[in-house]
């Protein structure tokens, strides 16, 4: 694992973990507003892209190990930005490697087996990430806060009788407990949004033509009951976030900045997992010395017989920092400052 990354991204989201055995309360612990104070927003896209980067270089480790794989759980109120959260943070990474599910209304199918069925339908293979936008986590929250949606799940009556709510949360632990056990890291971010930044984003979409496909009446509505979503959200981050699977609470008034805590949470957990790139043997060795042995031996006239292996000589002989872009240079130096304040937060 590269240590110096590991550190400043363990020191940037420990206050967004929620630590297991607390007992949270949203208003009173996290703050829909926060951002740090030694980012600047201005470095966030920046900040952002150096976030991507390292997504994009661990991705590809866990896709050719083969052994992990990441389940990226998201939640969040409606107009939350779990859409462009998605897009903009995994905007380098290999979309074959990527699979992003969203969970709506359960069909008739999905009714007639257990309510965690269909999230298991969708898990990824090892060597890739799934995101769930919205993920089994709504069988404790849009479920708790509508029971009327408890009945069409077809349940024996003692299912869903006193303690409901306490047994799922166990059968939830133990399922993702199950997941880590075999492989699978669980990943748990729920973007927390304030109630008026809620109502801006929601007239934006009422406002801006470009953006009316987006707005639903029905969400809207849905605010009425913010105060038992919040509960509902408390008692889940309480019971639910564990050792093998904590809960992060993300910021999100500023979507800049949520989207940096999120890399940044995913980046910290693929460097855990620190996967690597598989070792050929020895047959394998000589394989490729056959083959590079034979294309050398086709080059044209005049052609150099490896030009990959010519232009790692040549860079290599001129120096890397000759060779570093305008946009890398700026993406190191604005790193830099962005390191030594974290050292000094």
């Amino acid at each position: 694992m590269d240590d110096e990354r590991a550190k400043l991204l363990a020191k940037f989201i420990a206050p967004l973990r929620v630590a297991p055995g607390s007992k949270v309360k949203l208003a009173r612990d996290f703050d829909p507003g926060y951002k740090a104070s030694f980012l600047k927003k201005k470095e966030g896209a920046t900040i952002l892209q150096a976030g991507v980067d390292v997504l994009a270089e661990y991705q590809a480790r866990l896709a050719a190990q083969d052994t992990w794989g990441m389940v990226v759980c998201l939640q969040a109120m409606d107009a939350g930005g779990k859409d462009g959260t998605i897009r903009h943070v995994m905007s380098g990474v290999n979309p074959q490697g990527v699979q992003v599910h969203g969970f709506k209304v359960p069909s008739a199918e999905e009714l007639d087996h257990d309510y965690l069925w269909r999230y298991a339908q969708r898990l990824p293979r090892r060597g890739q990430i799934g995101i769930f936008n919205r993920s089994h986590y709504e069988e404790v929250l849009v479920v708790r806060v509508h029971p009327e949606l408890l009945d069409r799940q077809r349940l024996p009556e003692q299912a869903k009788g006193k303690g409901v709510w306490a047994r799922r949360y166990t059968e939830i632990n133990d399922w993702e407990h199950f997941l880590a056990d075999n492989g699978f890291k669980v990943v748990k971010l729920f973007l927390n949004l304030s109630k008026e930044e809620q109502r801006c984003r929601f007239l934006k979409r009422v406002d801006l033509p470009e953006k009316n496909w987006k707005f639903s009446a029905a969400d809207a509505r849905e605010r009425k009951y913010w105060d038992d979503y919040q509960a509902a959200f408390s008692d889940m981050l309480t019971h639910t976030s564990t050792e093998w699977a904590p809960w992060y609470v993300i910021p999100a008034d500023h979507k800049w900045f949520a989207r940096i805590c999120v890399s940044a949470v995913l980046a910290h957990t693929l460097m855990d997992i620190d996967p690597r790139y598989p070792k050929v043997d020895a047959a394998k060795q000589r394989d490729l010395a056959e083959t590079k042995a034979l294309l050398e031996a086709e080059a044209p006239k005049g052609a150099a017989a490896d030009p990959f292996a010519a232009e790692l000589a040549a860079g290599a002989k001129q120096g890397e920092g000759s060779k570093e872009s305008k946009q890398a240079r700026k993406q190191r130096k604005e790193m830099a400052k962005v390191r030594a304040r974290v050292a000094k937060a």
